[in-house]
């Protein structure tokens, strides 16, 4: 398969639309549509079902969409990360979502950079999840991932640190001076609905809850009284105008740092080392 013929795939299983996917590709209709089909007769399946009103993937077809991202992710991430190595001045881009693990970024950098032939060290702040993508796209050498919230499949990775969640709340608000609250009893906080946070596409799960796009519109939303977040403990140090609860029963969240598998850089290796020591 080239890569071509991929792209062309991708466009067509993520717009489910051959005029809208034409359009995007700023190809005409008719030779994005022979081009599929003589991708199906090379693999010998039916990727696409068709029909006068719809377009939907088989089984087959997402199986496709999923490793053809994946396969477009690294053609562009060899590209980024060969013209990163040959540039005038080595450094390592780091990729880390905007509020999260800010202490332990900040002892990383410093502890880093006191090392004998550190590099620049670019730092790029994501919205939810974009730390993962610019990682397997090559836009970064080097991320601090949070799991569960994270998808770490298929890179290397080093645990940092594992702590416990609490549930945000207004200021004053009557079960602010609770010891402790449950996923449940946070669940039935009506008043207080949990945010929907962007899928990888852009759009949004259903729910009763605000849509947010990061932490600084989040907590602002929950001192207004128009939210609650459940979020990992060291983001407590940040807050004002909020309370905060632990909810034992939420899973443990763990940092680690992640970076691809096949990296050869010496600059990512120290990074990691020094990610560790700490």
């Amino acid at each position: 398969m080239e890569t071509r013929e991929l792209r062309y795939f991708v466009a067509v299983a993520e717009e489910l639309h051959f005029g809208r996917a034409a359009q995007r590709l700023t190809m005409a209709q008719p030779p994005l549509s022979r081009a599929i089909q003589q991708l199906e007769r090379r693999l010998g399946v039916v990727l696409l079902h068709r029909t006068a009103r719809a377009v939907a993937l088989t089984e087959a077809g997402s199986v496709l969409l999923w490793e053809a991202r994946a396969a477009l992710d690294a053609v562009e991430a060899a590209e980024r990360r060969t013209r990163r190595a040959a540039a005038e001045k080595p450094g390592v881009v780091l990729a880390t979502k905007a509020g999260a693990s800010r202490e332990l970024l900040s002892k990383l950098l410093d502890a880093y950079a006191a090392e004998p032939g550190a590099v620049a060290v670019e730092v790029v702040l994501c919205g939810p999840g974009e730390q993962e993508r610019l990682l397997r796209d090559g836009r970064a050498d080097v991320a601090l991932l949070q799991r569960p919230f994270d998808t770490t499949a298929g890179l290397d990775t080093e645990d940092l640190c594992t702590e416990r969640q609490v549930v945000v709340l207004p200021a004053g608000h009557p079960l602010a001076g609770r010891p402790h609250l449950s996923i449940a009893e946070v669940a039935t906080l009506t008043d207080l609905p949990l945010p929907r946070w962007p899928r990888r596409d852009g759009s949004y799960p259903d729910g009763p809850g605000p849509q947010v796009r990061d932490h600084t519109q989040l907590f602002q939303l929950i001192a207004l009284g128009r939210a609650c977040a459940i979020v990992p403990e060291s983001l407590k140090a940040h807050l004002r105008d909020h309370a905060t609860v632990p909810v034992p029963d939420a899973p443990a969240v763990t940092t680690v740092i992640a970076w691809p598998p096949h990296s050869r850089s010496k600059a990512v290796a120290d990074l990691v080392r020094t990610a560790t020591r700490l």
